[in-house]
């Protein structure tokens, strides 16, 4: 019986690979080995990366409400203690946003926790 070789499917596969590595520098862009390699390592950063994003955002997020809890006499543990207890249902991303960019707003939050 002759060997079945899919060579549609195959050649379908690389050139998905290659179209990944459109853009790299020297053999990685032409040559199907190290095309490949480059295209592998390259998904994995992206797929770490997504995970290291929203780890990266949260410290962001505490950064900026540690600055702005400290700028009413707290630091950023006693200032989420304290949200905690008055069941405020505000996140830290709304909590950053209005350190940042709405500072009356976020002097308001802090006296109503301190209550």
């Amino acid at each position: 019986m002759p060997r079945s070789v899919n060579h549609v499917a195959s050649k379908a596969r690389r050139k998905n690979v290659m179209k990944h590595a459109k853009g790299y520098f020297g053999r990685r862009k032409n040559v199907w080995t190290v095309a490949k390699n480059a295209v592998e390592k390259g998904m994995l950063y992206a797929y770490t990366e997504r995970k290291q994003k929203k780890r990266n955002f949260r410290s962001l997020w505490i950064m900026r409400i540690n600055a702005g809890a400290r700028l009413h006499g707290m630091n950023y543990s006693q200032f989420m203690g304290l949200v905690n207890k008055s069941d405020m249902e505000l996140n830290r991303k709304v909590l950053a946003d209005l350190a940042m960019n709405h500072p009356e707003a976020f002097k308001s939050v802090c006296d109503a926790v301190k209550k």
